[in-house]
């Protein structure tokens, strides 16, 4: 995997939509560093985040925080927290996780092999089934 040029981050990337102001960005911004680490794989350029928050300070609001990612499906994360702070960071949290999740899918973790060149396609045989069988070709 190339290292990416331009990486993303919450600074670079983030919006602030309904029930927030700007004045709020650089403190949610704060509040989502540590997502800073987890975006750094993806270009900046093609990277898109927005949070918003319907009923503010009110006993039902949800926060709700979206992400784009150039070639991936968008992911949706959201929390009726009442404590705004805490409604943040599990949305926060929650897409930290999914973010997790899509990459563990869209690459195999445990054999280095199928990484670096892939698995076998139909009709062609693995290395340990033709180590199988010119075993058995010399004991018969």
């Amino acid at each position: 995997m190339s290292a990416v040029t331009n990486p993303a981050t919450v600074a670079e990337c983030l919006r602030v939509g309904a029930g927030f102001s700007q004045g709020d960005r650089n403190w949610i911004v704060e509040q989502f560093a540590t997502l800073d680490a987890r975006l750094a794989a993806f270009h900046a350029d093609a990277t898109e985040l927005e949070v918003s928050v319907k009923d503010r300070e009110a006993r039902g609001q949800k926060v709700t925080l979206e992400c784009w990612i150039a070639g991936r499906q968008k992911i949706v994360t959201t929390s009726s927290e009442e404590d705004l702070r805490a409604a943040l960071n599990d949305a926060r949290d929650d897409l930290r996780r999914r973010l997790n999740d899509a990459k563990t899918k869209q690459e195999p973790r445990h054999n280095k092999h199928i990484r670096e060149i892939g698995q076998p396609g139909p009709g062609q045989v693995a290395d340990t089934d033709a180590d199988l069988d010119r075993v058995d070709a010399e004991t018969a």
